[in-house]
């Protein structure tokens, strides 16, 4: 892995703001600072170099995808808070406006959020998105991946998804994970590392 390839492992963290809209579930704010959620938990154990945890979730337009299907690719996967809100729209175009780059470098992208089939139907013929979107309603995906857990609003702590996105190498491990994912230029840098993995 090149130098521009590394970065800093997902550390438990509790994020600060939430999109309007972000699909979450209210939760008491009075646990002891001592305890973890169980996704942060989760997140800890999820570093660089160790196997991807395998999925398979509904996607939009029907069917499934699992991670077995990208085995001897590369692939991202990018968490999103929820379908249709300002930051996970922009992110989605992104990552579509570069699909044709990914998939020159052998490597593919897929989101994934808590929100329904139908839902992500939606948010796909809106924004005429052409990357895979995943419904993990359950949360199974969401919390195996450590990328459920505690967030603030306006004063108001609950649990939601945490917009996260990991790099799988060809080896089926994980190459790089960025958390508290700022929008603007993360595709291209997403991208960037992609190539040289």
């Amino acid at each position: 892995m090149s130098k521009s390839a590394k970065t800093n492992s997902v550390k438990p963290t509790t994020v600060k703001t939430a999109e309007a809209g972000d699909k979450t579930s209210t939760v008491a704010s009075t646990r002891p600072a001592a305890t973890q959620p169980a996704a942060q938990i989760a997140a800890a154990t999820l570093k660089e170099g160790t196997p991807a945890p395998a999925f398979t979730l509904p996607r939009d337009g029907g069917g499934e995808l699992s991670l077995k299907d990208f085995a001897g690719r590369k692939l991202v996967l990018f968490f999103y808070p929820r379908a249709d809100t300002p930051g996970c729209t922009l992110e989605a175009v992104d990552f579509t406006r570069l699909s044709a780059a990914f998939a020159a470098c052998g490597t593919a992208v897929i989101g994934v959020s808590a929100d329904s089939v139908k839902a992500q139907d939606k948010f796909r013929d809106k924004h005429r998105l052409t990357v895979p979107l995943l419904s993990d309603e359950t949360l199974t995906m969401l919390k195996t991946y450590g990328v459920w857990g505690e967030k603030s609003m306006y004063g108001k702590v609950f649990e939601g998804a945490l917009r996260t996105t990991v790099l799988i190498g060809s080896d089926g491990r994980i190459a790089r994970i960025w958390s508290a994912v700022k929008v603007n230029g993360h595709a291209d840098a997403v991208l960037a590392a992609a190539r040289d993995l």
